[in-house]
């Protein structure tokens, strides 16, 4: 069962400081999980620019040039972020029953014990 899953908030925890140009320290929203790679694209984390070659589409508009976009982070760089102190904590699990009867994991933050 995945820690982390889409449109969790997260922090990011190693690389680069701020002061050296990096994304250590910022928070933002996951935006994907790349499941067999281990590692999430993050909202406003990890911007890449990218040259495309110039081209032309059907209708004669010029496409191409330079793009940003955010590239895939490790998911060990970051940490999934408490609620009620919004910051980094580790995951943990607990086991209870819903409704029907049926066992289900809930993912708790093991600093507060609060339910994610």
């Amino acid at each position: 069962m995945a820690k982390i899953k889409k449109g969790d908030l997260v922090q990011v925890i190693s690389g680069p400081s701020q002061a050296r140009g990096g994304d250590r320290g910022k928070q933002g929203r996951v935006k994907e999980v790349l499941v067999e790679r281990n590692r999430v694209i993050v909202e406003g984390i990890n911007f890449v620019t990218k040259h495309t070659r110039v081209g032309q589409t059907q209708r004669g508009t010029k496409t191409g040039g330079l793009e940003t976009f955010e590239s895939p982070i490790h998911i060990s760089n970051v940490a999934l972020v408490d609620p009620k102190t919004k910051k980094p904590t580790r995951v943990g699990y607990r086991v209870e029953k819903n409704a029907e009867g049926k066992t289900v994991r809930v993912r708790i933050s093991k600093s507060s014990g609060e339910d994610l």
